[in-house]
């Protein structure tokens, strides 16, 4: 006996719906073929038929899930369901007709060919015609609705394909507040067409026509939309920026569905997401099924990079996290946004220093972690010229005692984030962040010389990459703090060089190295590098920002030299010279192979390092990070 599903009242509604629309079929089909006479002659057949067929019917129904689908969401699937199922139904009547009742059992063909066609089309007709007639309806008046609610006339910049996520967003009032009045895409075959009712008014070079032209017709535009087509590199985003800021239109943009983030929301632009080269394609598929289910520590998780780390941990699905940050501030913002995700994730948040050896190892070991990326750290370069000695005991040993709590509790896996500046380094921070990867380093060697290949042995990676535009002390925020206080811009030097990629990008591709780096078999690379693509002239990432403010450089802004820091270089580097390079075979990440101390050197500077702690002498500890990193460069002070 067939079991049927628990039902809620639309869905009992559905059904009811869909039954009375097979009988009407059935009973339209047989009016339309035959006359008087043999129409009553076949009536009295179909009132024992249509009962038993009605069954049948349900059944079929039920089978492909016609009673599952909202009907203000009707779709080109829902169609095509529908055409299934009233085929199958079809079918099953030549089955019955032609083998059944066969003529020499019923003496001739109850439905015959025609009729059987005439039933299917009918049946599809009365199934989904009523659908398209609700979702029309219900498409009416949500335009209606947007229209009266004192919504913001709005253009859509982008290709069709892209345009169309956003109006079907609209017309289920997932998006608010947005009356689409146009859309002005790059691709000459949308021209003159029409998405979902809206028209293609032309390319996005013709928006102060066409915008000038609604005005004519009492339809003032107060809001652009950017797809994601129309922030590519070609559509040239920075001058329709620039145009909008003229005319005084509001900007938002869709982003991107493939980042693994919220359903269709939209955002503000910013100004740094116009900056950059196309970022890497990045396999999210990879990496949901690399985190979803782990147990997840995220250290100095308030900052930035950690709050980014964070929010992607969640995004793809980890099971649980753990939020260490020493800014209660700090971590109550990450908290609260990672809350607002409404994720199934259990999200833990602790107030813990990493220099705190004895806590730190509490935590994690109470935790149990599968993975601890390791995002805390002081990272300003002449902050930590000055105060040296903080910068040690954050960098150095912090970073030995997350470590070192993240192996005593048996996790999988340590990322830690580092820095390009680490390469050959020329400041205390370099120093610093390179005694961390060579401590990480050592320990990795030495679980693969003991354990081998056991897939339980834990691996300790560092991954390099370069400045991370709007992160919290960059150069980004810095610039446009100045710019809106009427400048000057400030710029250390015209010659300064440095490599860029944004948040999003590089916390991606530093879950994307930890994948490599479990994935089995085990390698020997335990430092990754991120392709930061081509480096940018700092005085040409001022001059741009400055012009997407809608300001011009040296007339409306002043950018002034200051001269460089110390422990500033002007060029930054992505591999020592000693280093060997190799391929990961994943777009964005190649591997470095530094010169690699044992694990007892590394622990007798340690030991060395915290005496010179102790004395405040500060040219015993340089000397000991020179001996530690003989291409460091420069002079204790």
């Amino acid at each position: 006996m067939m079991m049927l599903p628990k039902l809620t009242s639309r869905q009992i509604l559905i059904v009811l719906h869909d039954l009375l629309a097979t009988a009407a079929a059935i009973i339209v089909t047989f009016v339309m073929r035959f006359e008087d006479a043999r129409l009553r002659e076949k009536l009295s057949g179909l009132e024992i038929f249509i009962p038993t067929f009605l069954i049948y019917a349900v059944a079929i129904y039920f089978a492909f899930g016609l009673h599952r689908n909202k009907w203000r969401f009707t779709s080109v699937p829902d169609i095509y369901n529908i055409f299934r199922a009233s085929t199958v139904l079809a079918v099953s009547l030549l089955a019955l007709d032609y083998v059944l009742l066969a003529p020499n059992v019923y003496g001739t063909f109850f439905f015959g060919k025609i009729t059987i066609v005439l039933y299917w089309l009918l049946q599809m007709f009365f199934l989904g015609g009523s659908r398209v007639v609700y979702r029309y309806f219900h498409y009416a008046r949500t335009i209606q609705r947007v229209k009266i609610a004192d919504a913001a006339p709005t253009l859509l910049l982008g290709r069709a394909a892209d345009a169309e996520v956003l109006l079907r967003s609209i017309e289920s009032g997932a998006v608010k507040h947005v009356w689409p009045v146009g859309v002005l895409s790059p691709s000459p075959a949308d021209r003159g067409q029409s998405i979902r009712g809206i028209p293609v008014l032309g390319d996005v070079d013709d928006l102060e026509r066409v915008i000038a032209d609604l005005a004519s017709r009492d339809t003032r535009v107060t809001r652009l939309v950017l797809t994601p087509s129309a922030l590519s590199a070609e559509a040239r985003p920075e001058t329709i920026l620039v145009r909008a800021r003229r005319l005084g239109i509001n900007l938002s943009q869709l982003p991107s569905l493939e980042a693994g983030g919220p359903a269709v929301q939209l955002t503000p632009v910013a100004v740094e997401d116009l900056l950059l080269r196309p970022s890497v394609k990045i396999d999210y598929n990879r990496l949901e099924a690399f985190v979803a289910g782990k147990s997840i520590v995220v250290t100095g998780g308030g900052g930035s990079i950690g709050a980014e780390i964070c929010d992607r941990i969640v995004t793809f699905g980890a099971a649980r996290l753990l939020v260490i940050e020493n800014s209660e501030p700090a971590l109550y913002a990450v908290l609260e946004a990672l809350a607002a995700k409404q994720s199934e994730t259990q999200i833990a948040g602790r107030i813990a220093d990493i220099r705190d050896r004895t806590r730190i190892a509490r935590l994690i070991a109470q935790f149990k972690p599968d993975i601890v990326f390791h995002a805390a750290a002081l990272k300003h370069v002449p902050v930590l010229e000055r105060d040296w000695d903080e910068g040690i005991k954050t960098n150095v040993f912090g970073s030995i005692n997350v470590a070192d709590a993240a192996a005593a509790a048996g996790a999988t896996a340590m990322v830690m984030i580092s820095t390009d500046k680490a390469i050959e380094p020329v400041s205390v921070l370099g120093a610093t962040k390179r005694f961390a990867e060579m401590y990480c380093e050592a320990l990795d060697h030495e679980f693969a010389r003991r354990d081998g290949q056991d897939k339980r042995a834990m691996r300790l990676i560092s991954v390099r990459f370069g400045n991370v535009l709007a992160s919290n002390g960059s150069v980004v925020p810095k610039f446009k703090a100045q710019i809106e206080a009427g400048g000057p811009v400030t710029v250390t030097h015209p010659d300064m060089v440095r490599y860029f990629m944004t948040i999003r990008e590089a916390c991606d591709l530093v879950v994307t190295a930890a994948s490599h780096a479990l994935a089995p078999p085990r390698s020997d690379v335990s430092v990754y590098v991120l392709n930061m693509g081509q480096p940018v002239k700092i005085v040409d990432l001022a001059e741009r920002i400055i012009r997407l403010s809608g300001l011009e450089p040296d007339r409306d802004i002043k950018i002034t030299f200051t001269g460089i820091r110390p422990g500033e270089r002007l060029h930054e580097i992505l591999f020592a010279r000693e280093e060997e390079m190799t391929e990961t075979g994943i777009p964005g990440i190649v591997a470095a192979k530094p010169v690699r101390p044992s694990l007892e050197a590394i622990r007798a500077w340690v030991a060395t390092l915290e005496q010179g702690l102790a004395r405040d002498e500060r040219v015993s500890v340089y000397n000991v990070l020179r001996d530690a990193v003989p291409e460091l460069r420069g002079e204790a002070a």
